[in-house]
């Protein structure tokens, strides 16, 4: 992996996260300790992080980056975990997603299902649903109208939430910043969170997509606890963790792609 890859890729996981341990990023970046080290030791210099006693931190309030950087991050594992959530939906169902790059990933393998309705804030979403002659196979997808979030590829606010408010969904599928057992699934940005609430409110059912490097982590504002999340999709890296141990013993389901 070139230095500008793992740079970007470093810089996105202290945007999110706000603290990141150095052995976190140099398992998902798959490189030496002394390899982050270096590069902790530049980007520190360039003022894009803090360098703490065995990690980073974003060197003021971290925002989280937009959603093309995201979606570069963890790929497979994403595409793994949308597989898997994507098995729990049945034809006829009405479903709740969020504008999270994970689930960009579960809306592609939507696209290819028959008699759902997906009522989102993402325009990716939307998009990746209505391209794909969605019409032809009884698919619905209803784009929530609002504020537009250029960084975020959504629309999120009060109008938001007003139109959230007014559908019932058998699942509000989301994608965290974050989520552990103690704080649930939580978001960096204010809007998001109160969207993901009003989504949580009105499904029968949540679903939480988050790949492993989410799992034990919390982010600034929680909007579901662990208790009331209904399924946790994660990925095989996850397996290990004590966080995800914790997780089990209050979710309903965990399926581990």
């Amino acid at each position: 992996m070139l230095a500008d890859e793992r740079h970007q890729r470093i810089r996105a996981l202290v945007a999110t996260l706000g603290r990141v341990a150095t052995d976190r990023i140099a398992a998902d970046l798959g490189v030496s300790r002394e390899t982050v080290r270096r590069d902790l030791v530049e980007l520190e210099a360039r003022g894009d992080l803090c360098r703490v006693h065995g990690g980073v931190l974003a060197p003021r309030p971290a925002a989280e980056p937009p959603l093309a950087e995201r979606s570069r991050i963890r790929p497979r594992e994403k595409q793994a975990i949308a597989r898997a959530a994507a098995l729990k939906i049945e034809p006829g169902q009405t479903l709740f997603l969020d504008a999270g790059s994970t689930v960009a990933e579960l809306a592609a393998v939507l696209a290819t299902l028959t008699g759902l309705t997906v009522v989102t804030n993402s325009f990716e979403v939307a998009g990746r649903i209505a391209m794909a002659g969605a019409g032809m196979r009884g698919l619905e997808v209803i784009q929530l109208g609002g504020r537009v979030v250029p960084g975020a590829g959504a629309t999120l606010g009060a109008a938001t939430i007003a139109e959230a408010l007014r559908h019932h969904a058998d699942w509000a599928l989301l994608s965290p910043v974050a989520v552990d057992a103690g704080a649930g699934a939580t978001s960096h940005d204010h809007d998001e969170a109160e969207l993901a609430r009003a989504m949580t409110a009105r499904a029968d059912r949540v679903a939480i997509l988050a790949d492993h490097a989410k799992i034990g982590q919390r982010s600034r504002v929680g909007y579901c606890p662990a208790e009331r999340i209904d399924l946790l999709v994660t990925d095989t890296r996850a397996r290990d963790l004590p966080a995800l141990e914790a997780l089990i013993d209050l979710v309903g389901e965990v399926v581990i792609a």
